[in-house]
């Protein structure tokens, strides 16, 4: 199997220059594991994420979902920050426990345009799916 082309570090810092709000020191998003295909995301839990009901938002988990298939898809191909989401289906499959997220993706395909991924939504600690997702990252060629 072929090494990832991004190491957590590199990722990271890549992504807090490009992205502070979301991967600086106290950001949201942490990278736990990152492989050539794959990766694992981890989003800390804030209050504001909450709606009404209690239950972590939507919007939370497909955020979730996309950033943690743009981490996979960058520890696969490199540092091409101008790949973008051109689908994404998220499906809710029960209420997320008041906690961080944990976001496991695995790509399907990873061709010279495009990748589809699948990304598992889980809570912190718990085995069963929050959510399930896929997602189409378009790659920009390289010239």
């Amino acid at each position: 199997m072929r090494p990832a082309t991004m190491t957590i570090e590199q990722l990271t810092q890549a992504l807090s220059a490009e992205f502070p709000q979301l991967f600086k020191r106290d950001g949201r998003y942490r990278i736990e594991a990152v492989r050539y295909g794959g990766c694992r995301v981890r989003r800390d839990y804030e209050v504001s994420s909450l709606r009404p009901g209690g239950t972590l938002s939507g919007a939370t988990m497909m955020e979730l979902a996309d950033v943690g298939m743009y981490v996979a898809l960058l520890a696969s191909i490199g540092w091409v920050p101008l790949a973008v989401t051109t689908n994404l289906n998220i499906n809710f499959l029960r209420k997320p426990a008041q906690g961080d997220l944990l976001a496991d993706v695995r790509l399907l395909k990873l061709g010279k345009r495009l990748a589809v991924g699948d990304i598992s939504i889980t809570s912190d600690g718990e085995e069963e799916l929050v959510a399930h997702a896929t997602a189409t990252y378009s790659i920009p060629r390289k010239d």
